[in-house]
């Protein structure tokens, strides 16, 4: 590429960074417009910049070009060691948009945890579904025995009075969030934690489904469930994900040493994980607060897909419209 070309075709983020660097470096001062680059955007663009004067080196532009630029490079990399935005719109900018993006970078992984899930799942419903008294063998006896008394009764009941909400959000958190852990963290034993975590759940879920619809209690499971299962489901199904690609890279960690690998594969899956954690604090407050309410089926049944498509199309489609090109 030419050097006309070149600066042609990234003039524009030049002067986005140069004016953004212009109020950063006078925060005192009154300026007419608002800054160019955002601080969540300022340091996707820093590294572009970073790239173009390397770049501008490598192919001999001239020097005032590559002047440009590293000033600019200088300057950038004062403020950006040196500026901290508040706490609050980073976690905004990481719910809306850096979550979402981060799934989607390494769908593949997701992918195959999602499969070990629902074919494990199926293949428990469909035994169960045909030989019912499998489900003592996979459940266990007492697990059985529970999940009838819970479920069975022709009034939705999960073994507590409202009363208990709250002390039941505690326990789902806790809960939840140590199974995300230990699938996550069962992926460095290769892989095969991370994916032994998924089948299992998979089955004991395909299991317990298949058992209570059996004993004609169906609506009631279903309609506790349909909602936070949809955060909650999904939440481990990342967690496996994101275990699968730390044991990918222990077990081939290609030119680089294993540990130059894991700690790649962590630093693009640890934003998987705080994701993780953040839709199972959302599916455990569904879970205590609307769960148990006894409410019309088809109330149920509405809000349950509603919060299925709404995590589909958060994680299919949160973030593209800024996505750094």
């Amino acid at each position: 590429m030419r050097q006309q070309q070149f600066e042609t075709r990234y003039a524009s983020l030049w002067q986005q960074i140069e004016q953004t660097l212009a109020r950063l470096e006078k925060p005192g001062e009154r300026h007419a417009t608002p800054p160019a680059l955002t601080a969540a955007e300022f340091p996707a663009a820093y590294r572009r910049l970073c790239h173009h004067l390397a770049l501008a080196r490598q192919r001999g532009y001239s020097l005032d070009l590559v002047d440009q630029l590293n000033a600019l490079v200088l300057r950038g990399h004062r403020q950006l060691y040196q500026y901290r935005p508040p706490l609050l719109p980073r976690l905004l900018y990481f719910v809306r948009e850096g979550f979402p993006r981060a799934v989607r970078a390494q769908w593949r992984w997701h992918l195959a945890s999602a499969l070990a899930f629902v074919l494990s799942l199926a293949f428990a419903w469909i035994l169960v579904a045909t030989q019912p008294d499998m489900a003592y063998s996979v459940l266990g006896e007492s697990m059985t025995l529970s999940l009838e008394d819970m479920y069975g009764d022709s009034t939705l009941s999960d073994g507590r009075d409202s009363g208990d909400d709250l002390t039941m959000f505690g326990y789902y958190i806790y809960n939840n969030i140590g199974i995300a852990f230990r699938t996550f963290a069962g992926g460095l034993a290769f892989g095969i934690g991370a994916l032994f975590v998924m089948v299992f759940n998979g089955g004991f879920f395909g299991a317990a489904a298949g058992h209570i619809v059996h004993i004609g209690a169906s609506d009631n499971f279903f309609t506790f469930v349909v909602a936070h299962g949809a955060p909650e489901l999904t939440a481990i199904v990342l967690a496996g994900g994101a275990g699968l690609k730390l044991g990918v890279a222990v077990l081939a960690p290609g030119p680089v040493s294993r540990l130059a690998a894991l700690r790649h594969a962590a630093r693009a899956t640890v934003p998987v994980m705080y994701g993780v954690f953040f839709m199972l604090l959302l599916a455990a407050f569904i879970e205590a607060f609307w769960s148990p309410r006894d409410l019309p089926a088809t109330v149920k049944y509405t809000v349950g897909g509603l919060s299925w498509a709404l995590v589909a199309l958060y994680l299919f489609a949160g973030g593209r419209r800024r996505e750094p090109r």
